[in-house]
């Protein structure tokens, strides 16, 4: 992908996943990526990843509730590579409690806007994707056989908010950048096979969680890897503030 070579990117979540996915494949399409982890070891075997197929890429461990930490690595790659391009806001959790969740889903991704989409306008322009999710556009509906369990209802309603909240960042940032030429844009993947899915489902679970998508099956990160990589391509240079689902036509029932 052309429209991708030779930039620099950060990634945040990128040590497994989605973040993982969206890193190997702005590498391999000739993207610079800083991929950030809590996890550092597994932002690392990103890298190994990356520089097993030739690309170029970098570990950084990164908490994104920290907000002095994440003004700080977003300035260091600015100064250290000449720009900063590309932000993937992708770094979250699930099944933990209001206060966790937010922290986490919703302000690591409100400090990556407010720190990266200045820089990014100063140089002349940039594109933002945040990872937002089936539950930043509706219920979690099977979250209603189990209302009386308030712990669970607890972690899917900061969840579901927090997804929320992600949208909304991402249309208010698309229309203070537009003229800066900074996109802002969000992805709502649905149930991915990623390491938290497998680990929770049995065999019953993954035939209900692919039920509730049209096409039947679970989504590969990959393909959201692919959406990622075209909306911060110059393929995708007239859109911005969208919320774009990749979840087998989930939100299309």
């Amino acid at each position: 992908m052309p429209y991708i070579e030779g930039r620099v990117a950060f990634i945040t979540g990128a040590g497994s996943g989605i973040g993982r996915a969206i890193a190997l494949k702005l590498a391999v399409e000739g993207t610079t990526v800083v991929c950030s982890d809590i996890d550092i070891g597994g932002a690392q075997d990103t890298v190994t990843l990356i520089k097993e197929t030739g690309g170029l890429a970098l570990a950084e461990a990164l908490d994104t509730s920290d907000e002095t930490a994440v003004k700080e690595a977003l300035e260091q790659v600015a100064q250290q590579h000449g720009r900063l391009d590309i932000l993937i806001n992708n770094a979250g959790v699930g099944g933990k409690d209001w206060e966790t969740t937010n922290a986490i889903n919703l302000s690591g991704v409100y400090y990556g806007l407010i720190h990266a989409c200045p820089i990014m306008a100063r140089q002349g322009g940039g594109a933002v994707v945040n990872t937002s999710s089936i539950a930043g556009v509706g219920a979690v509906s099977w979250a209603a056989e189990y209302h009386e369990n308030t712990d669970l209802l607890g972690s899917l309603s900061a969840y579901t908010a927090s997804k929320h909240g992600i949208i909304g960042l991402t249309k208010q940032f698309a229309v203070a950048f537009a003229k800066a030429g900074v996109r802002v844009n969000a992805i709502c993947p649905g149930y991915i096979k990623t390491p938290i899915i497998t680990e929770l489902r049995s065999e019953k679970q993954q035939s209900f969680l692919e039920s509730l998508h049209p096409m039947g099956r679970l989504g590969e990160p990959q393909e959201v890897a692919e959406v990622a990589a075209f909306l911060v391509s110059k393929a995708a240079s007239f859109v911005t503030g969208a919320a774009v689902p990749v979840d087998g036509g989930y939100t299309a029932k």
